[in-house]
């Protein structure tokens, strides 16, 4: 339980919230884009950036739940700077005309979070017929990022401010398949599992981190990219899952952490000084963390970027 966690290095920790961890922090002129914030740690971090003055571009594709999240940020915050923009996550083609919607839109690009996800769903596809939860989780965010990476770079250049890359993983990748991702079975599904197949979308996070910090170290940019662990938190992910979101909703205030918890280690990572600097990292409760061996197997990062990148071609 969170009351009993004490502080980490950067003085904070699982009970932190997301305010405590931006606090004082100035984040005039910066823009961020914040995929899945239509509720959960996704409004709630778009929240907090907006109260740090971040102009904060909310993506999402339910519209209507959008608005409502810019409304009651406004409500809160009259001066905050919030638009909302469609993004199905689970489409290519969507992904590409936000990209494109986004870039004519002259806005400069400092952050982007990738917190969209769905969660331990039946087997689906996709509309390019693609496993649901691999399309959602990793491939949709791997295409918007590498289409707004110039746009990142344009900025980091021309503001001389640090861009920052962060993705919102699990530590549900514990519970990925044997071989960690599944190349050749992604679409099997009578072999799919949804809670591995879960875990293995959050795997692809962390493993496309990796990569992407390494071009990025590469091509010599100030754009930094990490993943993280939100945690176990009291939210809509459950939806699914009947009996699971009727105890998340019955003992979730006593054991999981609330959404303002569960937004801190993204706006960590987002904003916080202390992070400057740091690139391909994986972090917990506002602190540097270690995931599994086989999501810092540097191959199998390598071997999912350059499928991926077939994949969204």
């Amino acid at each position: 339980m969170w009351l009993f966690k004490k502080n980490g290095p950067s003085g904070f920790s699982y009970s932190s919230t997301a305010e405590e961890v931006t606090h004082g922090i100035d984040g005039s002129g910066l823009t961020a884009i914040v995929t899945g914030a239509s509720s959960g740690i996704g409004a709630e971090t778009s929240r907090v950036l907006a109260l740090r003055g971040v102009h904060v571009i909310i993506a999402v594709r339910n519209m209507t739940a959008g608005k409502d999240v810019k409304e009651a940020i406004l409500k809160e915050i009259p001066a905050a700077k919030v638009d909302v923009m469609e993004l199905d996550l689970s489409s290519f083609d969507s992904v590409k005309k936000f990209a494109a919607d986004f870039i004519s839109s002259g806005h400069s690009l400092n952050i982007l979070i990738n917190n969209a996800g769905v969660m331990a769903i039946p087997f689906m596809l996709s509309k390019d017929n693609i496993e649901l939860q691999f399309a959602t989780n990793h491939l949709g965010h791997f295409l918007l990022t590498n289409l707004l990476l110039e746009k990142m770079k344009e900025t980091a250049c021309e503001t001389k401010r640090e861009g920052r890359i962060v993705n919102v993983a699990s530590d549900a990748h514990y519970l990925t398949y044997p071989e960690g991702i599944r190349f050749d079975k992604i679409n099997d599904q009578e072999s799919y599992r949804k809670f591995s197949a879960y875990g293995q979308s959050k795997m692809a996070n962390i493993l496309s981190t990796y990569e992407l910090a390494k071009h990025l170290k590469e091509d010599g940019v100030e754009i930094t990219a990490n993943s993280l662990n939100p945690g176990a938190i009291s939210s809509n992910l459950f939806r699914h899952m009947t009996i699971v979101n009727g105890l998340v909703s019955t003992i979730g205030k006593l054991l999981l952490k609330n959404v303002q918890q569960g937004a801190s280690t993204t706006c960590y990572i987002a904003l916080n000084p202390q992070v400057k600097g740091v690139s391909g990292e994986y972090f917990q409760d506002n602190n540097l963390a270690t995931p599994s061996k086989k999501a810092r197997d540097m191959d199998l990062a390598k071997k999912l970027w350059d499928f991926s990148m077939d994949l969204v071609k």
